[in-house]
């Protein structure tokens, strides 16, 4: 039977690194991105290997031509992926009344919004014409993206419109056999969840994460929030009304703020 063929961005550390070892351990054969390329080497060295290995490229998500080349360089080496998973993201506090927070702002969307577009963009065709079952465009968004929360305009700006576009796309997707899966983690334990200095309840490990992230590709979820725990929390802060929300989450705690490199 053939390999599993897996393209993940954003792989270098937390879901991204846990990811390319759940899959790695299944047998796959993994297309790794990150902007980090001894972090990517550092992995794939660590992981079992495949029969025709796994292939990484150190790449900003933002940068469009480089992940088409990425792209290009998987399919012709491994064939159309099964899976794509963009889980690239970037987090930082930000404050509108802050002008040199806009920077910030700008690297958070492009990152987290227009890279998960840059990132599918060049595998559709491929995958559309080889067809079959399976076939999966993934999206990492998070419940940061169900309600703003304040000091955090940017992260949940991005993430609400993650899950929209998400959305739009498995639209797109559907007459072409491709299902596309949004997944709104809540607390996962990595680099990007460890500068936090709020209490973080239903927090999962990042190699607990993605087994259960894994799980709901393979059964094709529309949209599932992981741990299921903030599922119930995603779903009652949808019914709260404004003034009632404003209330609870005002005084909130905030994300650091700081620079994005």
């Amino acid at each position: 039977m053939a390999s599993l063929k897996v393209f993940i961005t954003g792989a270098s550390s937390g879901i991204g690194a846990a990811l390319a070892r759940h899959y790695a351990n299944q047998g796959a054969v993994l297309g790794l991105a990150a902007r980090r390329a001894p972090a990517l080497a550092a992995l794939v060295a660590e992981l079992p290997a495949a029969a025709h290995g796994h292939a990484t490229y150190a790449l900003d998500v933002s940068d469009a031509p480089a992940l088409a080349a990425a792209a290009a360089d998987f399919i012709a080496r491994f064939g159309a992926p099964d899976i794509v998973i963009a889980n690239a993201g970037v987090s930082v506090g930000t404050l509108t009344e802050c002008p040199e927070d806009l920077q910030a702002f700008r690297r958070v969307m492009d990152t987290n919004v227009y890279g998960m577009a840059a990132t599918f963009a060049p595998f559709i065709a491929a995958m559309t014409a080889a067809g079959g079952p399976g076939r999966r465009l993934v999206g990492i968004a998070s419940v940061a993206g169900i309600r703003g929360l304040p000091g955090a305009e940017a992260y949940s700006a991005s993430k609400a419109a993650a899950i929209a576009y998400l959305e739009s796309l498995r639209l797109e997707m559907r007459p072409h056999g491709i299902r596309v899966v949004t997944i709104a983690p809540g607390y996962i334990a990595t680099p990007m969840t460890a500068v936090n200095s709020y209490p973080m309840p239903f927090m999962l490990p990042a190699d607990e994460a993605a087994r259960r992230f894994a799980r709901a590709v393979t059964r094709g979820c529309s949209y599932t929030v992981i741990p299921w725990q903030m599922g119930v929390v995603a779903k009652v802060l949808r019914l709260l009304p404004n003034w009632l929300y404003d209330r609870l989450f005002a005084s909130a705690p905030h994300k650091p703020r700081g620079l994005l490199d």
